[in-house]
């Protein structure tokens, strides 16, 4: 049997009858993501911000996949008061949780504040995320002891992450408009995914708990509700150096439906 073989089915050993909350898991990518979950029988915790887009994707999943479990909560990633709530009523749920996955997200938007007034892209793409994972961090413990199955974090990041503010990442004036860039602002909740991520897994290796902390880069999957704030490039903000130019000019239309199962 070949190594490629091999990791397909120490996977499928993994996720066979396991619980996975996955966020903005009603468009783009959190759509295949359920999708593939539900057909290698994962009990699928859809977390969405839009409950009836969430409900239809459950419809369809049903219909394609006869027995698939899945479930629809409401989750609003910009809005922490939104985020205990989730986590609340998952854990009042007594639902496993074996896999967590951090996907749901916003890219270059304009200058916004969310519910608590935090810059939009932050407060959705990291702080929701890291609240999220914090207070479900308890329940994914527990299923790992019970379970005897590594546990598993997922933060969608981005190669994104290395566009940033040329003078580093401002985290002290995040909310200053006159020095917002949208791409950068994006850069910079991308590469905080990355670093929390890091973190995650340094201390939960020091703790000695069964669960792994991972950040990757999707794919240059651009037609998706990911980009429904974007905004062009102008000419006058055009202050990107030649290699961050380069990262752009690579981004390609890469079709939503295909296996991520590797990926995750």
């Amino acid at each position: 049997m070949g190594n490629d073989a091999k990791k397909v089915l120490r996977i499928q050993r993994l996720i066979n009858a396991c619980t996975s909350s996955i966020s903005g898991a009603s468009s783009g990518i959190g759509v295949e993501t359920a999708r593939v979950l539900a057909l290698r029988g994962v009990l699928v915790v859809m977390a969405v911000r839009n409950l009836d887009a969430g409900r239809n994707v459950k419809e369809a999943i049903h219909k394609e996949i006869n027995g698939a479990k899945i479930d629809v909560m409401q989750l609003d990633l910009s809005s922490m008061a939104s985020v205990r709530k989730f986590a609340s009523e998952f854990q009042s749920s007594t639902l496993p949780l074996n896999i967590l996955i951090n996907n749901a997200g916003v890219m270059a938007t304009p200058f916004m504040l969310s519910h608590d007034n935090i810059e939009l892209q932050f407060a959705t793409n990291h702080l929701g995320h890291f609240l999220l994972t914090n207070l479900l961090l308890d329940t994914m413990k527990l299923t790992a002891r019970e379970s005897k199955r590594e546990g598993r974090i997922v933060n969608l990041s981005s190669k994104g992450h290395r566009i940033v503010y040329g003078e580093g990442n401002p985290f002290d004036h995040i909310n200053d408009e006159s020095g917002y860039f949208p791409r950068f602002a994006y850069g910079q909740s991308k590469l905080v995914n990355i670093l929390h991520a890091n973190e995650f897994s340094r201390r939960l290796k020091d703790e000695g708990v069964e669960i792994t902390a991972n950040s990757l880069h999707p794919g240059s999957i651009i037609m998706t509700d990911l980009m429904r704030h974007h905004v062009q490039i102008q000419e006058s903000d055009l202050t990107l150096s030649i290699p961050n130019v380069k990262i752009v000019a690579k981004f390609s239309f890469k079709a939503k439906d295909e296996d991520l199962a590797k990926r995750l």
